[in-house]
C-alpha cells in the first residue's frame, strides 16, 4: 500500500511602508485607536468609503425647529438660484 503525503504551504507577505506624521496627527490617531487595534486598522476604519448613515443620527438634535426651517429655506434658495444660473448658461450657449 502506497501512502502519499501532500503538503501545502501558504505564505502571506505584507508590505509595510514607513510614513512621517506630525505629533498632533499622531495624537489624533492614537485617540481613535481601540485596544488591541493596529494603526493600520485605525486608518482603514477611519477612511473607509462606506459609512453607516446611523452614525449621524441625532447629530442635529440641538437645532431648533426655527433654525431647521431657516436652513431649509436657504438650501431651497441656493438650489433655485443655481438652477436659474444653469438655465441662463444653457440658453447662452444654445444648449437644450
Amino acid at each position: 500500500m502506497e501512502v502519499l503525503y501532500m503538503c501545502m504551504c501558504t505564505r502571506m507577505c505584507m508590505v509595510t511602508k514607513t510614513i512621517s506624521i506630525m505629533e498632533d496627527a499622531y495624537k489624533l490617531l492614537l485617540n481613535k485607536k481601540h485596544k488591541n487595534e493596529s494603526f493600520s486598522e485605525v486608518i482603514r476604519r477611519i477612511v473607509r468609503k462606506e459609512r453607516d448613515i446611523m452614525q449621524f443620527a441625532g447629530a442635529w438634535k440641538h437645532i431648533s425647529d426655527a433654525e431647521a426651517e431657516s436652513m431649509k429655506k436657504h438650501i431651497y434658495n441656493l438650489n433655485k438660484h443655481s438652477t436659474k444660473e444653469l438655465l441662463h448658461r444653457l440658453k447662452k450657449y444654445d444648449l437644450p
